[in-house]
């Protein structure tokens, strides 16, 4: 390093893209420098995934034991929803610790305030007591993240209106809960407020439910939303939120703009998707400027305009996604350290954690033939899975698109654990594996893995469990 610099490498924000890309640069004797204003960890740790997943398990298990008469069992439960947010909270605590421990094992330090940039290479670091430092870099990492989009007339300092962290932070249950947005976040929240007993009515303006996910994956997931009492209403604007002495009343349009309706509740949740958080750093000092929806252009390694500043994350753009952002530190380090990383596009898995999971990886079958590729599709139903069926989930299945030479392109997991299920396939698709090479592969039994060795071996005609195409 350069004695005219304070540190070699600044990373600004410490969620997992932030984090990730600190611990990872230090790991290869880089002198590294971590800046966070709230704790490490980020919205994914302590206001997003982690807690969100938390919750979603303690409601599984209050509605399994609710619903658990098929298999001859009945239960009085008893949900106090108190000791269930201060166990959630434990967790979040717990693995802040450890991503603190990390950082210091591997080396990094830390710093907790606001970055703006000064020049090209100087910082100013504002600190929560009002006193501020200087600090001089040779290289930039920004990992700032999103924040959650607001509605006009649905600011989320009004009283009653939620953002995702709001209601995950809640103390106690509402009795009901409006939900704007049944995108996969405000679906996640929905089931799992729903399992608690809270009366949720979502509204979209689309005429589709979870839109980025192919309708044969969405459909169990409608399907269970019903069942669970959630009223979904499509086409509709949210438009006013108006606060009441019992909640808010949410008025929308509808998308055509034939009617209005309005809907009373306790609170209302705002899910509408994210925005990058790139307008708190003057990046204008350095020449960086963000493109019309906020996002930093980057290269193939996360290298901005400005050759020494680097990227990666939300701010970066699609995909939005924890280990997208963290896969992308890693990929900045090594470039910045000189370790020539293998930019290639990687195969990115994405899930949903509703009721069923949903995950997807690579391409879809349309995906595929849009492309060229001479395509073939090999499925299993979850319904013919054995352990599938001795968790009373066997709602869903297991897809595997091939192209030429019967190389695994894409696939699509609808059903029970899909969000663990997908590696295997992710991995089939990053190593170009075939469905024949898959389907090589012993799978134990009875586990819900061998759907996907069952849908590799069925694009061959050779599925044993299910009958072939």
């Amino acid at each position: 390093m350069s004695d005219n610099f304070d540190t070699e490498v600044l990373v600004v924000g410490g969620g997992p893209a932030g984090y990730v890309t600190a611990i990872r640069a230090a790991q290869y004797d880089l002198d590294v420098t971590l800046v966070e204003m709230d704790a490490l960890g980020g919205t994914c740790l302590n206001r997003g995934c982690i807690p969100s997943k938390a919750l979603i398990s303690a409601a599984n298990v209050v509605h399994e034991a609710r619903n658990g008469s098929a298999m001859g069992i009945t239960a009085e439960i008893d949900v106090d929803f108190q000791q269930m947010v201060e166990w959630k909270d434990d967790v979040v605590r717990n693995m802040n610790r450890s991503v603190e421990k990390l950082c210091k094992a591997n080396r990094v330090s830390f710093v907790e305030g606001r970055v703006t940039f000064a020049d090209e290479h100087t910082v100013h670091i504002e600190q929560s007591d009002g006193g501020s430092d200087r600090l001089t870099f040779e290289h930039a990492v920004l990992a700032t993240g999103s924040r959650p989009i607001e509605l006009p007339g649905f600011e989320f300092d009004n009283s009653g209106v939620l953002d995702a962290k709001g209601a995950l932070e809640l103390d106690e249950l509402p009795e009901s809960l409006v939900v704007v947005g049944a995108g996969y976040i405000g679906m996640e929240l929905s089931m799992l407020f729903a399992k608690l007993g809270v009366d949720i009515t979502v509204l979209e303006a689309l005429d589709t439910m979870m839109p980025a996910f192919s309708s044969d994956l969405v459909a169990p997931v409608s399907s269970a939303a019903s069942e669970l009492g959630i009223e979904t209403n499509y086409g509709e604007l949210a438009s006013e939120c108006r606060s009441t002495d019992q909640g808010v009343v949410v008025c929308t349009e509808s998308v055509d703009g034939d009617a209005r309706h309005e809907y009373e509740a306790e609170a209302v949740l705002v899910a509408v998707g994210r925005n990058p958080v790139t307008d708190t750093m003057d990046l204008d000092q350095i020449g960086l400027d963000p493109d019309e929806d906020g996002f930093i252009q980057t290269d193939k390694y996360g290298r901005t305009d400005v050759d020494h500043v680097f990227a990666v994350g939300d701010v970066a753009g699609e995909p939005m996604l924890a280990h997208a952002g963290s896969t992308e530190g890693e990929i900045a380090a090594a470039e910045i350290a000189g370790r020539n990383p293998v930019s290639k596009d990687r195969a990115t898995p994405a899930v949903a954690f509703t009721s069923p999971e949903i995950a997807t990886v690579g391409m879809t079958e349309a995906e595929a033939e849009q492309t060229g590729h001479t395509v073939s599709v090999g499925e299993f139903p979850m319904r013919a899975s054995g352990r599938a069926l001795t968790t009373g989930h066997a709602e869903g299945f297991v897809r595997l698109v091939s192209g030429d030479d019967g190389v695994v392109l894409g696939g699509q997991v609808v059903g029970p654990e899909a969000s663990e299920l997908i590696a295997e396939i992710t991995l089939a698709v990053e190593e170009g594996l075939t469905t024949s090479e898959f389907a090589e592969v012993v799978h134990s039994h009875p586990t819900l893995s061998e759907a996907t060795y069952e849908a590799a071996a069925n694009e061959r005609g050779l599925a044993i469990h299910t009958l072939n195409r």
